[in-house]
């Protein structure tokens, strides 16, 4: 029989990808969505999805991180192998906007997960979605020992979860990791998050739909990786004999600027001419450097990153001129579920 995963956060970026791979090595993967009244699966769309298909080995069940009982409901049914606890908001400027749902989510949500494995009575493994901006204002490079200093209530947040994760462990003898993630990006990046952002502007202001793009801070560092080959560290975590913790990194740092510079210089733009700054898009804490020593996960899990700064922003900003031209031409196509 196949091993059976659970994914909070399936619609997301990591968690599609994650799906994917799981799907590729014979798992059985259910996830958990959230009611929206718009549809919010696109990311998966690509995928067979029960019940049209009955071959299929994906199954999506609503849900909400804020929900422990139906959380509880959907392990006890489902009984996984391995659980993911991906889910969050997960916006950091946003964060500050709206802390209190942000920490309902973030990490109570992480919390009621937990307990819901651990309600449930089943033998599983558990993945709990850490975060870089855990660390904060504390100085790179950062590993697995550096002290947490978080800057924003999303941050408040990822610290709260992480810990829950390692009291699981230590206090009912949980499978219990936390995979502390620094950035990591993709084509399915939401559109919010400032490298997206970066690079769907790059491509409308080449095709002359777009006059400006308005950004924050430029001088922010922050270690870009590349998503897809970041749920593959996820699942060497869960692999290993005991359960630990691992940063999740490419060890390179890069400004904001720079990230701005490669986009536009891949259209063979001159960025100056197009970007502005708007002040709203501050922080009211800024984290000024983020760059991670993955060298545990490279002796632990046998894990390096690939895909480094320079492919990256030409993989994104690719994606998005491709889209955009599949959007011109009406070659996009919805399949509903």
């Amino acid at each position: 029989m196949s091993r059976v995963a659970l994914i909070s956060g399936i619609t997301g970026q990591d968690g599609s990808y994650l799906t994917e791979f799981l799907l590729d090595r014979g798992y059985t993967v259910h996830g958990i969505k959230r009611r929206s009244s718009s549809f919010n699966t696109e990311r998966l769309d690509r995928l067979d999805v029960h019940p049209r298909n009955t071959e299929a080995r994906l199954f999506l069940h609503y849900g909400d991180l804020s929900d422990p009982a139906t959380l509880t409901s959907l392990i006890r049914d489902i009984r996984p192998d391995e659980i993911y606890n991906l889910g969050a908001q997960s916006h950091v400027r946003v964060s500050f906007d709206i802390p209190g749902y942000t920490a309902d989510v973030t990490a109570l949500g992480a919390l009621h997960m937990l307990e819901a494995t651990r309600a449930a009575g089943i033998d599983c493994r558990y993945y709990q979605a850490s975060s870089s901006e855990m660390f904060g204002s504390t100085p790179p490079p950062q590993r697995e020992e550096t002290p947490f200093h978080p800057r924003s209530p999303y941050a408040c947040a990822k610290v709260y979860a992480y810990w829950s994760a390692v009291n699981y462990r230590e206090s009912w003898d949980m499978f219990c990791v936390n995979g502390i993630l620094f950035n990591h990006e993709s084509p399915r990046r939401g559109e919010n998050f400032v490298t997206r952002k970066i690079t769907r502007a790059v491509a409308r202001i080449e095709a002359g739909l777009q006059d400006r793009l308005y950004l924050g801070n430029l001088d922010a560092v922050r270690d870009w990786g590349y998503a897809p080959e970041y749920v593959e560290a996820m699942w060497l975590a869960l692999q290993q004999d005991s359960p630990d913790d691992y940063v999740v990194a490419t060890g390179e740092g890069h400004t904001v600027r720079e990230f701005v510079e490669a986009a536009f210089d891949q259209v063979g733009l001159d960025w100056e001419q197009y970007v502005q700054i708007d002040p709203a898009y501050y922080r009211p804490a800024e984290v000024d450097a983020l760059i991670g020593d993955y060298g545990k996960a490279r002796r632990r899990l046998g894990w390096a990153p690939k895909t480094l700064f320079g492919d990256l922003v030409r993989v994104m900003v690719d994606a998005d001129r491709h889209l955009l031209e599949d959007e011109r031409m009406g070659r996009l196509v919805r399949v509903d579920r």
